[in-house]
């Protein structure tokens, strides 16, 4: 662990930790160069000082020469985007562009696409390295990626947790959404990637820990007050539950006031004739 600071490139709200070497730790918010893999890029500091694994390092606070570099390689990858949907469409790739970007350094360029089916962008890395003039990455993006780096609204009407704050994505399951009694449709429980939505996971465990204490569906049930029946609906949040009872209607009854009831054994029923 080295001593770092969380740093938002270009591509999503990801943050990446760079070691602080002797550079003087930056305020929140304010553009600083540091060195990755790929070579000197742009970011903003966003977190104090704290121990991490570093990505790389924090070269220095970007300056004046280092912002208008990177205004420059941004209006360099603007030009080229639109070259390479051209391209795309005359080589018959059917892919969609998603961004690409120059390093500060111009060193470095990245192509990021989403597409269905694999296709061979691979045959044009040739063609268009010579045209970008600098060593070339192609990075195919999942429907989740995609929705996190261009950003959308989420059906609560804020800006899309994934392309806002969260920093990796959580394992989501149909089950999470049986647990808080959704509907099982897929535009009701779908997010603008398509996926399963990623705020099922948050209520999750608080769903489970309510679910705990209801009976299970089917289970057979009576409470104080003689009503019985089967279950068939629960409420967690209510801490209720839906009961056909025998007489065919509906009941909704607390649930902290119900018994278990015994289904017959063999031996209480009467014995045919012939038998016993």
């Amino acid at each position: 662990m080295q001593t770092c600071i969380g740093v938002r490139l270009d591509e999503g709200p990801k943050l990446f930790y760079f070691s602080l070497g002797n550079t003087q730790p930056p305020a929140a918010d304010v553009p600083v160069v540091v060195r990755t893999q790929r070579g000197l890029e742009l970011g903003k500091a966003r977190t104090q000082v704290r121990h991490a694994r570093a990505h790389g390092e924090l070269v220095r606070i970007a300056d004046a020469t280092d912002l208008a570099r990177y205004n420059e390689q941004q209006d360099r990858s603007e030009r080229l985007k639109w070259w390479l949907k051209a391209r795309f469409r005359q080589a018959g790739i059917v892919a969609k562009l998603i961004g690409c970007g120059y390093t500060l350094d111009g060193e470095h360029f990245k192509i990021r696409y989403a597409a269905e089916e694999r296709p061979d962008i691979r045959r044009l890395v040739g063609e268009i390295t010579r045209k970008a003039g600098a060593r070339v990455e192609l990075v195919a993006l999942g429907p989740r990626d995609q929705t996190a780096q261009l950003g959308t609204l989420g059906a609560c009407g804020m800006e899309s947790c994934c392309s806002s704050w969260m920093q990796s994505f959580v394992p989501t399951t149909i089950r999470m959404a049986r647990d808080q009694q959704l509907p099982l449709s897929p535009e009701k429980i779908s997010g603008p990637c398509g996926r399963l939505l990623c705020c099922l996971s948050y209520e999750h465990p608080h769903y489970k820990q309510l679910l705990a204490d209801l009976p299970k569906r089917n289970a057979r049930v009576c409470n104080s007050a003689g009503t019985c029946g089967k279950v068939i609906k629960l409420f967690p949040l209510n801490g209720t539950v839906d009961l056909l009872t025998p007489e065919g209607s509906i009941a909704n009854v607390a649930a902290d006031d119900l018994e278990p009831v015994e289904p017959p054994t063999a031996s209480s029923h009467p014995s045919r004739p012939g038998q016993g």
